[in-house]
């Protein structure tokens, strides 16, 4: 599903991996390593050399918004440029189905986004993304800030993604979790990436 070749983001030295669809690949490294940078990496938002390829498409052939609906990063501080949720969702009809399994009211969607706690804000970004239905999930601490069953919930959730063929790429400092939701890891770590067994 994803071919990532000679790919050199700022701070870290070339790398090259492979994900199939429906699997999860954790990342791992202490703060400050180059986690993030990955990421944004991969969703074309930084500049960087490097050949990727998702389902045998080539991300220098798409322009990049249309790279971004398939390949998309969830920050771990979400942006929110609208003062309601709702403004924040192109349709709210598939993000209902998310929403209620993340343990969120329906009327959440009216809610203005300064109501909102910042776990509330983690959840709806996962739902935000998930609702555009990607084939790649770049998730940077999604859980950092929940409670265990919010945790859980988010796991799921993205479970029932990758059952349905997406891929993730998942950065977490929990080496549990790793193991919950990954078998295979990349560790950054004095610039290097190394693929290593969970």
């Amino acid at each position: 599903m994803l071919r990532v070749r000679a790919l050199h983001p700022r701070h870290l030295l070339p790398l090259s991996f492979e994900l199939i669809a429906g699997e999860c690949l954790a990342v791992l490294g202490p703060s400050g390593s180059g986690k993030s940078l990955l990421l944004r990496a991969l969703a074309d938002l930084d500049p960087c050399e490097g050949w990727v390829e998702l389902d045998g498409i080539n991300w220098r052939s798409l322009p990049a918004p249309q790279w971004r609906r398939r390949v998309v990063y969830v920050p771990a501080e979400s942006g929110w440029w609208a003062d309601t949720v709702g403004e924040h969702f192109v349709d709210w009809a598939p993000a209902r189905p998310l929403v209620a399994a993340l343990g969120l009211p329906e009327g959440v969607a009216d809610w203005p986004v300064a109501r909102l706690s910042t776990g509330e804000r983690q959840r709806l970004a996962l739902v935000r993304a998930l609702a555009l239905q990607p084939r790649l999930l770049l998730l940077d601490e999604p859980t950092s800030g929940l409670d265990g069953d919010s945790r859980a919930r988010v796991e799921c959730l993205v479970h029932q993604a990758l059952a349905g063929g997406s891929g993730a790429l998942w950065v977490t400092h929990d080496t549990d979790q790793a193991r919950r939701v990954a078998r295979r890891a990349l560790r950054v770590r004095g610039g290097r990436v190394e693929e290593i067994e969970l």
